[in-house]
Parts: structure tokens; sequence; C-alpha cells
């Protein structure tokens, strides 16, 4: 099956991006990454690689690796252009998080948003993670007018997150973990209306990560054909759970 996956030209998470795609071209899928315009080489948040603060708070090893592997991937290089894509031609979309500032160009785009929102209408998996959730809950349904995650059950960045990594960083890297004013959490929040409508903080967590063989500290949401996860600590988790929403489609 051939999954879409956009990213922005420079910012990205290492983890977001490198574990979910390692894990669907191991299954056998197609990746097929977009970016602004065609042929665009992006790049994760460099902070990421080395260490955001003294070394911590980066991407741990494996991921690291599967960023290796995938710079050195075809499909990276061959970048689509988010106005060229025909969503119909995707049996699923996965939107990653990161939180630097380059994440403004995609996390603010009205023509990706424009995509999500064609693709949102053919009920197929979608899958969004930490920041990534932020283009669905900016995206407006066009049946309703209304965002598409009104009525529908998500998780995200959750804001004691947010908060703890810029209250920790803010006296040397100042505001590179608040994204925008608002946090992802609030701004999540507000487009839930509707009865069924549902933020789903889950377990307390600051740094255990969900890992390739333990999951015990990962989370994520499971809402239909929506998947969503609040940070790279929940990567594996979200990629295997996207991977059993993909199986139990018919390929397009």
């Amino acid at each position: 099956m051939r999954v879409l996956m956009p990213v922005p030209d420079r910012d990205f998470d290492v983890t977001e991006v490198a574990v979910p795609w390692r894990l669907l071209t191991d299954a056998g899928h197609e990746v097929v990454f977009a970016t602004e315009d065609a042929g665009t080489r992006a790049a994760a948040d460099p902070r990421l690689l080395t260490g955001v603060l003294f070394g911590r708070l980066g991407a741990a090893g494996e991921p690291r690796r599967f960023y290796e592997q995938l710079r050195a991937a075809p499909e990276f290089a061959a970048t689509a252009a988010w106005r060229d894509l025909d969503v119909a031609d995707f049996d699923g979309l996965l939107l990653p998080g990161g939180h630097a500032p380059g994440m403004r160009q995609y996390l603010g785009s009205a023509e990706l948003r424009r995509q999500v929102a064609r693709f949102w209408t053919l009920g197929r998996p979608v899958g969004a993670i930490c920041h990534g959730v932020l283009v669905l809950a900016r995206t407006e349904d066009p049946a309703t007018g209304r965002s598409v995650l009104a009525g529908r059950r998500t998780t995200c960045l959750p804001k004691y997150m947010e908060r703890s990594a810029y209250l920790t960083t803010a006296w040397r890297l100042g505001r590179y973990y608040r994204t925008y004013p608002a946090y992802v959490e609030d701004e999540v929040r507000s487009a839930l209306t509707g009865a069924d409508g549902r933020f789903e903080r889950g377990p307390r967590v600051l740094t255990r990560r969900g890992t390739a063989e333990d999951d015990t500290h990962a989370f994520v949401v499971e809402d239909g054909t929506y998947l969503s996860a609040r940070w790279p600590g929940d990567a594996y988790l979200f990629a295997r759970r996207y991977l059993a929403l993909l199986g139990q489609r018919t390929p397009s």
C-alpha cells in the first residue's frame, strides 16, 4: 500500500518520521514524502540528532540510525509537491510532528490542509503524532465547516510536556519548544466540538519512552480510522497500530 507523509523543508521530529517510515517500509508498504515544492530534500531538526541541551533530550540511538537510512533512501529525495497531490492515489496518510521553527511551514499551510481535508473524506487511515495533530485541528471539514476533529477522540502533545520542555530549556534556547503562543493541547481541545469530542491525555510521563520491544510507557488513541499519539516516545506503538489499520483496508 502507498502511504503519504507530508513534511516541512526542515525541523521535523527525527523519531516521528523515521520510526514509522522504517516499520512501514519493512512491512512492504511504500511511503511517499511530500514537501511544499517537489524535489525538496527535507531535513530533521538537527538538535534532535546531537542532543537538545548538553547532549540530552534528543532522539534515541535507533531512531537516529533509521533517519540515516532514510536520508539514503531514494523516496526521501523524490518528494512530491503538496499542491500536486492526488490524495485518492494513497491508502493512508501520516502526519508527523516537530516543534522547532521550521515546522510552521507545514503546520500553517492552507494548501496542505486542503489536501488533508480531501483525504479525510475518503475514510482511509489517518495517523497524527504530537504537533501533527495540529494540522487536523486546523483542517476544515467541507461538509460541516468545523474542524475534522470535531466530535472525535484524540490525543496530541500534552500541555504539561510542552510546558516542562520549555521551562527546562528557555534559559538557553528561548522559545525553541514553544512553536506557537498557544499550547498544542489547548488548540486541539478547542477543535473538539460536539458531544463525542474528547481529548485523552494518557499516563503522565516525561522521560520514559516506548521502544521497539516495550510499549509500557507508550500511549495512542484509536477512533475508527483515525490514530493519534502524543510524542516521540509513542512512535513505535503508533507505527504498529497504524500498520494494523492499514491491514484492515483493501488496497486502492
